[in-house]
Order: C-alpha cells, then structure tokens, then sequence
C-alpha cells in the first residue's frame, strides 16, 4: 500500500513539474501576438515596453521552465545508478538554467507587482534558488554527496515554487475576491511551506548538511 501510495505521490510531482514547465511556451507564443497573457497582464506598459526588463522575464520564466523539466528526474534513483551520465548532464542543465533564470528573477523582483512586499519575497525566493543550486553545485564538484543531495532537495523545493504559485494564486484570489491581496501572499506562500517541507524531507533521510 505504502508502495502505491509513494507511486501515485511521484507520478503527481513529476506531472505538476512537467505541465507548468511548458508554462512559459505561453508567454513565448503570445510575444507573437497582440495583448499580453497571464501575469504580464499586471504590469505597466512602460514596463512592457523595457527591452531589459523584457530580457530579464523572458530569461526567467524559459529558464525556469527548463530548470523544472530538468529537475524532477534526478531525484530518480533508479536513473541515478542506470544512466548516472545521464543524470550528471541533467544535472550540468539543470545548474546553468537555475543561474539564468535565478539572475533574471532576482533583477524582475524589483518590479513585481504589489510593492515591497511581493518584491521581498520573490527576491528571497531567487537568492534561496541561487544559493542552494550553488551549494549543490560545488558539493558534488568536492565529492560532498551527502550535501549535494541536501541542497539539491532545497533548490528544487524553491524551483517547485513556479509549481505551488499556480495552484493558490487562483484560489487565493477567489477568496479574496481580487488579484492584489492575492499576489502578495503568494510571494511568499509559493515558497517559504517549500523550504519548509524540503527541511523535514531532510532530515527524514537523515542527510548530513554539515
């Protein structure tokens, strides 16, 4: 039973990570067409009209759309011990996508919709990225895998925000009744219960971070 469930657990994350990694395909598609889509919605059309804002978006939500594809595979242990190539060049991806789209995201958050609130905590958010994926990164390069693995577990915790932000945004502003109210509390709330989870999952497989 515990088998099944942890199963139908893994399918679910790797569907949710896939799907809203073909999100940004959205974004590219409408850059092609008149209006804007989803959240571009939101933003000023002097802002619309930045070219390096615009670099800086783009960046972001491509990247991070790659970095979730990438990423839910190498927590696969079977591809870990049949195809550990494969997993390292998924990994070497995964890295680059993150420095990118995490760059990109921590210059956009300064402009994100809703004041200082939302820019706070979607600027935490790409520090924690940058910084977990970077750890990760030179543990393994050091032969640290107990560390690797940990940071690992942290940086898709908050790569899986772009995940958990379009799951409440629509039912917080239903509740709400408006979109404002609603963006501000899921800058945090798409990835501070993340981290959170990550922590426990941690110390669940008792990984030493140090």
């Amino acid at each position: 039973m515990e088998n099944t469930s942890n199963k139908v657990a893994w399918f679910v994350f790797a569907f949710m990570a896939i799907g809203v990694s073909l999100y940004p395909l959205g974004y590219i598609y409408q850059a092609f067409q008149e209006g804007e889509f989803a959240l571009r919605q939101s933003k000023s059309a002097e802002l619309l009209a930045n070219s390096i804002w615009n670099i800086g978006f783009y960046g972001h939500v491509s990247f991070g759309g790659l970095a979730l594809l990438t990423g839910w595979s190498q927590f696969s242990k079977k591809l870990r011990v049949k195809r550990l190539q494969l997993h390292r060049n998924l990994g070497k991806i995964y890295s680059v996508s993150v420095l990118i789209s995490g760059i990109c995201g921590v210059y956009i958050a300064f402009y994100a919709t809703g004041g200082y609130i939302t820019m706070l905590g979607f600027l935490g958010l790409g520090l924690v990225w940058l910084y977990t994926t970077g750890k990760a990164y030179f543990a393994i390069r050091k032969g640290d895998v107990s560390l690797h693995q940990g940071m690992m577990i942290y940086s898709y915790a908050a790569c899986f925000a772009a995940v958990t932000l379009r799951i409440w945004l629509p039912l917080l502003t239903l509740a709400f009744g408006a979109f404002l109210p609603a963006y501000k509390i899921v800058a945090w709330l798409c990835w501070v219960p993340n981290m959170i989870f990550a922590y426990f999952w941690v110390r669940r497989k008792g990984i030493v971070l140090g």
